[in-house]
């Protein structure tokens, strides 16, 4: 962990807050741009631990900020975990807060109604580039993507949860990788 201890708590706190005030769109779509920033740009945290972060954060709650709770983590321990969950709430909790206010104000707007309509083609397409991006660096091979095609319809067609498609995973590669062994 020595390569982490080199980034500081400031940095850690200024970067996840600017992923907090920025990243809209979901879960994906902060996932994006918080790999983007901790994996390409910073080079903090390579791939494979961004990825497995990614999946740990899929077991329990909002993975956003589970995401970004193992980068802080990974970077300077429980910390840094809890400084990166802080600042990225921060700004949404900000905003959320004021446009709470704003809107028990002045509740009755339409043009508000159709601003806010209006940005939901650009969410979807920042998650396909998050996916796509990801689907790029990871899956490879026939297996891979036949298994990322079973995950996606186990989501899709069976509205299968997240853990469920993970532990699926897990038993499938277990019991594949035992195969293999047995049958050299």
């Amino acid at each position: 962990m020595e390569r982490a201890q080199r980034v500081s708590l400031l940095e850690i706190f200024k970067v996840f807050f600017f992923i907090g005030a920025t990243g809209f769109g979901g879960g994906m779509a902060i996932v994006s741009l918080t790999e983007r920033v901790c994996v390409h740009e910073k080079k903090w945290v390579g791939t494979d631990e961004f990825m497995h972060g990614l999946a740990f954060g899929q077991i329990l709650g909002p993975f956003s900020l589970n995401t970004c709770t193992f980068v802080g983590y990974y970077l300077r321990g429980p910390v840094g975990g809890v400084l990166a969950a802080s600042a990225f709430i921060a700004p949404s909790f900000i905003l959320v807060c004021l446009l709470s206010w704003l809107y028990f104000t002045f509740h009755e707007l339409p043009q508000l109604q159709s601003a806010l309509n209006g940005t939901n083609p650009v969410i979807i397409a920042l998650i396909i580039v998050a996916a796509v991006g990801m689907g790029r660096s990871k899956v490879k091979g026939k297996e891979d993507w036949l298994m990322a095609l079973a995950a996606f319809a186990a989501a899709a067609l069976f509205s299968a949860s997240a853990l469920t498609i993970l532990v699926a995973a897990t038993f499938w590669s277990l019991g594949r990788s035992w195969y293999r062994r047995e049958h050299r």
